[in-house]
């Protein structure tokens, strides 16, 4: 059904014609899509796979499926967000409104757990710091498809950001010494947090146990004793991940392995012949304007057809934008909640965690990043 609307929609698009779009769209009603079904009365099914995705065409650019959970009284996004294979500013952009801390009992939940791939080669690892998120391209056996890992991370905040451009893994380690650098010591003095020269391996180390050396000098890739700071802007400028994905991706990738770092906070993609627009704030230290960004990724790209994205359709994408919801939109449905209307409602499989840290712990850690970001401004 919806992509026989997208094939019956695209020509019009091409036309330009603003009545002739409008009133074609006046006449698309939700109840025709599954978006007429409310959350709660969809069937519950088993979440997806949240971390590896296989590209079942060499020009499919997006991932996943938009995900939908009902909380429970205890869940917080931060929860959620590590359960399903997401950062914290991914979950909250996704559900504006809701309180990340205390979102209440049987609440639905949008999980944003689909991705356009970035437009860059699909080689080693590929780091977007405007959506926070690594995606690695291991290298596929003759007459196999690609697969794509995908892992949320956090990155420098504002005054320590991460760099972007080519380089590669030089050297790996498990149980790593935290050589703090000056720089980091001074800074720690000065908020009366004095850091050592050296710390050892341990529960106390911010490196967690697993680190990946860029050949970008004084920059990682590893684990974190911080989890609920992932999806953040929370580092020295080094690339966090939750301790398990750190983990696997550790196993995985050799030295020598290409790391591209770009900085792109709108994306398109495609899949199935359906044209998505994924959109993320832009960070606060951007040095290119939103708009400039957005007319490069109009220039690069058309439609369905192979036609220049025509103005109307450029105003929808701008609109969406704004929202900044970081979920991939088809833009030919013309409607910017239509990712809810195909979400799959899945079963929460959050389990209590009796070491995890108390919630007026995390909101202090929240607060501090907070805090620092406003100084650094």
């Amino acid at each position: 059904m919806l992509r026989r609307l997208a094939l019956l929609l695209l020509p019009l698009l091409a036309l330009g014609g603003c009545a002739t779009l409008d009133d074609f769209l006046a006449g698309i009603k939700k109840s025709h899509g599954r978006g007429a079904v409310a959350f709660k009365d969809r069937p519950i099914e088993e979440p997806i796979a949240p971390n590896a995705f296989l590209l079942t065409h060499p020009e499919q650019s997006v991932v996943g499926e938009p995900q939908v959970v009902f909380t429970r009284a205890e869940d917080t996004l931060s929860d959620l967000a590590r359960e399903y294979g997401l950062g914290y500013d991914e979950i909250v952009s996704a559900n504006p409104g809701i309180d990340p801390w205390t979102p209440g009992d049987n609440t639905p939940i949008l999980l944003p757990t689909q991705y356009v791939l970035p437009n860059v080669p699909r080689k080693g690892l590929v780091l977007n710091i405007a959506t926070k998120r690594l995606f690695y391209f291991p290298e596929p056996a003759a007459g196999e498809s690609q697969e794509v890992l995908t892992y949320p991370i956090g990155i420098g905040r504002v005054g320590w950001e991460t760099p972007l451009g080519s380089t590669e893994v030089v050297s790996k380690a498990r149980d790593p010494h935290w050589w703090v650098p000056a720089s980091v010591r001074r800074e720690h003095a000065e908020m009366g947090n004095p850091l050592p020269a050296i710390v050892p391996p341990g529960p106390d180390n911010p490196l967690g146990s697993h680190v990946l050396k860029l050949e970008m000098p004084g920059y990682l890739i590893h684990g974190t004793n911080q989890p609920y700071g992932v999806g953040m802007r929370v580092s020295h400028g080094c690339v966090r991940l939750y301790p398990e994905n750190i983990e696997n991706l550790y196993s995985l990738v050799d030295i020598g392995e290409a790391v591209t770092i770009i900085n792109e906070p709108y994306q398109m993609g495609q899949r199935d012949g359906f044209l998505y627009f994924e959109a993320h704030a832009p960070l606060k230290d951007d040095a290119v304007p939103a708009a400039e960004r957005l007319q490069a990724l109009f220039d690069a790209h058309a439609d369905a057809s192979g036609r220049p994205l025509n103005d109307h359709l450029q105003n929808h994408v701008r609109s969406l934008a704004e929202l900044a919801s970081g979920v991939p939109v088809s833009i030919a449905m013309y409607d910017a909640d239509e990712f809810l209307a195909r979400a799959r409602v899945v079963r929460n499989t959050v389990e209590a965690d009796p070491n995890a840290p108390t919630l007026i712990e995390i909101r202090e850690m929240m607060d501090e990043v907070d805090d620092e970001e406003e100084e650094l401004l």
